[in-house]
């Protein structure tokens, strides 16, 4: 009887522990690498200043022809729907330029306010070498960037991804798709 009591708190405890191990349910789990980088106002943002609440992350360039002006103002029109919802001091958005050498943080500013764009929680960040953005965009949310050959376009993702507030990105988004911004602001209420 000792015995079979023992297994049941044994048993509980570990349900328990795997219970309390994964506080978000997501599609997949990749740790945001750490990172200092400029935003449109010249202020250094590491992830350290946004840990502790939900970020959404895009990947753009302001000499982007194709699908930048899409995203951002895809991520103008969530930053809208996350104020209506009452979550826009809950998550923080953050839009990183894959082309460094060209985006400085005027540039920057500009391209998101002609979109719709405000910055109470809106980071557009550069400041690096176009490697730093190519491994980090590897390494933290497994999207790749590339120069196109014989071209001022640069390949990359066109997800948006909620990251939570210990820092993991979890879920993905078509950032082209304007109808997912609702969903986005949906899976964050659910999650928060």
């Amino acid at each position: 009887m000792v015995n079979y009591i023992r297994l049941s708190l044994l048993l509980f405890l570990l349900l328990f522990l795997a219970a309390c191990g994964d506080q978000y349910n997501g599609d997949f789990k990749y740790e945001v690498q750490d990172f200092t980088f400029t935003n449109q106002d010249g202020e250094e943002v590491s992830k350290s200043d946004l840990d502790g609440k939900f970020w959404v992350v895009d990947f753009i360039f302001t000499n982007c022809t194709t699908v930048c002006p899409p995203m951002t103002a895809n991520m103008a029109d969530l930053q809208n729907q996350l104020k209506e919802a009452g979550l826009q001091d809950e998550v923080n958005l953050v839009s990183f330029s894959v082309d460094p050498e060209r985006d400085d943080p005027e540039t920057l500013k500009a391209y998101a306010e002609a979109r719709g764009g405000t910055f109470e929680n809106w980071n557009l960040l550069t400041g690096y070498e176009f490697d730093t953005i190519k491994e980090f965009s590897i390494q933290s949310f497994k999207s790749a960037v590339e120069q196109l050959p014989d071209s001022d376009q640069i390949m990359h993702g066109t997800s948006f991804y909620i990251v939570t507030p210990e820092g993991n990105a979890i879920k993905n988004y078509d950032g082209r798709k304007a109808a997912n911004m609702e969903k986005i602001v949906e899976d964050i209420k659910d999650m928060s």
